[in-house]
């Protein structure tokens, strides 16, 4: 009997240490130092700075946050608001955003026009914008540019729809040099819907410095009353190169819930690198939705 205990033990630690689900998340919030929002993007600006869009913020801009990452515990330690920075425009249903070294400018793509235009650090458009492939304009409005990234080793962005184009079966994941001018693009197949009561896209891409782009892809479920909503995590990653269709593979996967007695529930539609190992995830919380919804920062081991 005590034999077969510590085999059942001992397969269970096993199944611990290789399945990716993370069982056990602890988001935090900050709710006295950021506004309610819909946040959807945030990118690492060097020095524990990230610059993050609220896709329903009046104007165009972004936020930018002070933000320490005790790497040991894995745990936000000091978050500060730095203000937001406005480019005086109105809001285009900004949705990805990813910075440039180079130039020290970010880029934020929007589903509304379905582009991806420059902005300086104190939220002026500088004038320029990726030079968009005309396919891309016949995204839906609701599923078009969610995502962005930038590789500073490579010199390339990445952009894609959170659905397929009409049209298209898979997803198209579209490059663009440092002169703005798209490249190489790949196909990327999306998981199916867990079951049909299920709503799923891809909502962020985190391209990381040793060439591998991360694939943020999440599935919700809102039953009528909202108690007993759900969202399916997973965090892919593909290795871009001339190969049209990389093979994504998983790395992590979690789950939230909304219950009578738990608020955990989070709709993550940010996705940045902390440092080697370590990711950020930010969530939308539809403007704290009814005071059930949180505006969640997660930091996550990969």
């Amino acid at each position: 009997m005590k034999q077969a205990s510590r085999s059942v033990i001992r397969v269970i630690s096993l199944l611990v240490l290789c399945c990716p689900v993370m069982m056990a998340q602890k988001p935090q919030r900050f709710h006295k130092l950021l506004p309610a929002g819909n946040y959807s993007g945030i990118t690492a600006l060097g020095r524990d700075r990230y610059a993050v869009v609220n896709d329903k913020s009046a104007e165009d801009g972004f936020f930018v946050l002070h933000v320490v990452v005790d790497s040991v515990k894995g745990r936000i330690a000091t978050f500060e608001n730095e203000g937001f920075y406005s480019s005086g425009l109105p809001n285009r249903d900004i949705e990805g955003i990813c910075f440039r070294p180079s130039t020290n400018t970010v880029f934020i793509s929007g589903e509304k026009d379905n582009e991806v235009y420059e902005y300086a650090l104190d939220g002026r458009r500088t004038g320029l914008r990726l030079n968009m492939p005309a396919i891309f304009k016949k995204a839906d409005r609701n599923y078009g540019l969610e995502s962005l990234a930038y590789d500073a080793t490579r010199h390339l962005f990445y952009t894609t729809s959170e659905r397929p184009l009409p049209g298209d079966s898979l997803l198209r994941i579209q490059t663009f040099d440092d002169n703005l001018q798209p490249g190489h693009f790949y196909y990327y197949r999306p998981d199916a819907p867990i079951s049909k009561k299920h709503f799923q896209g891809v909502s962020a891409l985190c391209a990381l410095a040793d060439g591998r782009l991360l694939v943020l892809e999440r599935q919700i479920r809102v039953p009528r009353l909202k108690f007993g909503a759900s969202t399916n995590i997973r965090i892919y990653e593909i290795a871009p190169s001339e190969e049209p269709f990389p093979e994504k593979r998983l790395l992590k996967e979690f789950r939230t819930r909304l219950t009578l007695t738990g608020r955990k529930f989070a709709n993550y539609e940010g996705l940045c690198q902390l440092s080697s190992g370590l990711l950020l995830l930010v969530a939308d919380s539809q403007n704290r939705y009814k005071g059930f919804l949180r505006d969640w920062f997660l930091v996550i081991r990969i």
